[in-house]
């Protein structure tokens, strides 16, 4: 069978390469190397498409805050922890009786930050609460970790530097009561 008559140039075309358009500069630009170059950057979402110098500096505002966000949430399960642990303390053994009525009372009333244990619950019954709860927070809190992760890859130096300065601000506003020696692992 001769094939010398059909057209190799039209069955090898490799102008669409998957649907990447090299040609219009309106696609994400990825980088697997450190790079400081922001030229069609995108963070993490093809939505999230840096096209200008000021979508850049927004953008870089934005991860600064969703860093600084990150040590927020953590002060804020730091907090939730300690204040179950003081619960435990004053929550009655199963079948023991509960604590003075106006204990309870002035417990339930002002001082009962969100997502307390409800007064009057034995000790078993707070832990078990608290444990779905600290589930829950601990599955928020990996998810943001991992989500930061991926800005970092972006192996913009720009990206990287926002991530660090938010970490940093987040750090000195929420983290008080954190050694500054914490790991530095995604979570």
């Amino acid at each position: 069978m001769d094939h010398s008559s059909h057209d190799h140039h039209h069955m090898m075309d490799h102008s669409s390469h998957g649907g990447m358009d090299h040609g219009s500069g309106s696609m994400c630009n990825m980088n697997m190397l450190f790079t400081w170059d922001t030229t069609n950057l995108c963070i993490v979402f093809r939505q999230w498409h840096v096209t200008s110098n000021l979508s850049l500096i927004a953008s870089l505002a934005a991860i600064v805050a969703i860093c600084a966000g990150y040590e927020a949430l953590r002060e804020g399960i730091r907090r939730y922890e300690a204040m179950v642990s003081k619960r435990l303390d004053t929550a009655p053994l199963s079948g023991s009786p509960s604590p003075s009525p106006r204990h309870s009372v002035e417990s339930a009333t002002e001082t009962a930050p969100f997502l307390a244990p409800a007064t009057g619950q034995s000790r078993e019954q707070v832990t078990r609460r608290a444990h779905v709860t600290k589930a829950v927070l601990y599955a928020v809190q990996n998810f943001y970790a991992f989500m930061i992760m991926l800005i970092f890859m972006t192996y913009n130096g720009w990206v990287m530097i926002a991530v660090s300065v938010g970490a940093g601000l987040g750090y000195l506003i929420f983290g008080g009561s954190t050694p500054v020696t914490k790991e530095t692992a995604c979570h």
